[in-house]
């Protein structure tokens, strides 16, 4: 089974040069209608496409400013003005609709898609601006994908579902959500300074009936873990990599905090 390796340096100011640790991607990062985190600046400066999800937008334009207090809003939201502004438009604000789009900013209207969330679109729109040859080297980072109603956020963790062949990091300022596919042996570097140490490995999809972990304070040893029974939740990382096998789709989750 082949071996899929996870990192998370896009929490960094910078990246270090890859090591085969999953470092070297392509980034795009989607912004959805929560609180920005602290490290959306460093997100930003990673991405090679930057979306608003609808309300996203009304975010990025009255948070954005406040996270550089010395310097004018005007350029801090010239400085950080998306490419892409999609979705239903049920949430943005005509002010921040029309802003953005004077300065040039593509809004993509789908209002008439009421089957499919915002993230779903802009994932979707992703997928299709990135070539085929390259969507293995993609990853999604999405920040506001946690926290807020809890509907919203099962909506965002059913698109990790939707695309299990994409690489998408959902994130708040306290946590990030990624999924562990079943097809590959998985391998997760930590970046100690900042996330950690409470981790989980959570069996939504689907039951497990073998699940085998090293690296965390309780490890699991061919261990079955199924909602109403056994879920690894509140675990330690210990280890600087942590491995994964298991027989099912799982979350992996971890804290995330500020560098020291």
């Amino acid at each position: 089974m082949e071996m899929m390796t996870h990192s998370s340096t896009f929490l960094l100011p910078s990246i270090p040069p890859s090591r085969g640790d999953g470092s070297s991607q392509t980034y795009a990062l989607v912004i959805l209608n929560q609180r920005l985190p602290f490290f959306a600046p460093f997100l930003w400066n990673h991405a090679q496409l930057r979306i608003c999800a609808d309300g996203g937008a009304n975010r990025l334009h009255d948070e954005m400013p406040a996270m550089f207090p010395h310097e004018n809003p005007f350029s801090v939201r010239k400085r950080y003005k998306p490419d892409v502004i999609k979705g239903d438009m049920d949430s943005i604000r005509e002010e921040v609709k029309e802003f953005y789009s004077n300065m040039g900013t593509e809004i993509v209207d789908e209002s008439h898609d009421q089957d499919t969330t915002d993230l779903y679109k802009c994932v979707a729109f992703i997928c299709d601006w990135i070539p085929d040859m390259d969507k293995s080297n993609l990853c999604v980072l999405v920040t506001g994908a946690l926290g807020g109603r809890f509907d919203h956020e099962v909506g965002n963790i059913n698109a990790l579902y939707r695309f299990p062949k994409t690489r998408i990091i959902l994130m708040s300022d306290d946590c990030l959500i990624y999924l562990l596919p079943k097809t590959h042996r998985h391998e997760i570097i930590i970046q100690s300074s900042v996330e950690g140490p409470h981790c989980g490995l959570i069996p939504i999809g689907a039951p497990s009936a073998s699940t085998t972990t090293t690296g965390l304070q309780w490890d699991l040893t061919d261990t079955e873990m199924h909602f109403g029974g056994l879920v690894s939740t509140s675990n330690i990382v210990l280890a600087e990599k942590i491995a994964v096998r298991s027989d099912s789709d799982l979350l992996w989750t971890i804290s995330i905090r500020r560098p020291q």
